[in-house]
């Protein structure tokens, strides 16, 4: 009987420190920048796409870094409207080698489509070809444009559906101070 108490102390006690980092990992993304908002913190969906040179990236591999995905597609005026910015935000981030962009085209024409618009307009952030849609689909996508920041520890801590401008000096703030954070 004693035994049993005990653990349901103990079981109580690591539910507690689970609920403090989740909060703790949420609270990461500064709640000031209008517009985005916190997310729950659950775990982002692994996955594993080609990049525009067949390269494949997991995110798994990119863990202990400071994630910025987005789903996108040629087709999309808003997209069109928001990669400016994107590009300016990616411009002020890139020394930091914890902080990745990574823009996951929806064009189900895959890299025929999507390699010729990136050429044309310069973006050198990195783009990921999910033609099928798995990925937006993992990610419970609603529509696009529709952007996830992950912290080091792999959690969503903030979500934006729609177009934005992520040029925005309070969102660069925002994830330089994610950067500080060192994952544990």
């Amino acid at each position: 009987m004693v035994r049993r108490r005990n653990l349901l102390y103990i079981a109580a006690g690591l539910a507690i420190i689970a609920g403090v980092a989740l909060f703790i990992a949420t609270m990461q993304w500064r709640s000031t920048v209008p517009g985005v908002k916190r997310a729950d913190g659950r775990i982002a969906a692994d996955f594993t796409l080609e990049d525009l040179s067949g390269r494949t990236i997991t995110l798994a591999s990119l863990r202990g870094k400071v994630i910025f995905l987005n789903f996108w597609a040629t087709w999309c005026a808003p997209c069109l409207d928001e990669m400016p910015s994107m590009q300016a935000l990616y411009d002020q981030m890139r020394g930091n080698a914890d902080f990745v962009m990574l823009a996951v085209s929806q064009d189900q024409r895959g890299r025929q489509a999507v390699k010729p618009f990136i050429d044309k307009n310069g973006f050198r952030f990195q783009i990921l070809l999910d033609p099928e849609g798995q990925l937006a689909e993992s990610y419970g996508l609603r529509g696009v444009p529709e952007t996830f920041i992950i912290d080091r520890s792999g959690r969503i801590v903030a979500h934006h559906a729609g177009a934005f401008d992520w040029s925005r000096p309070d969102v660069s703030e925002a994830l330089k101070q994610m950067l500080e954070v060192k994952s544990g």
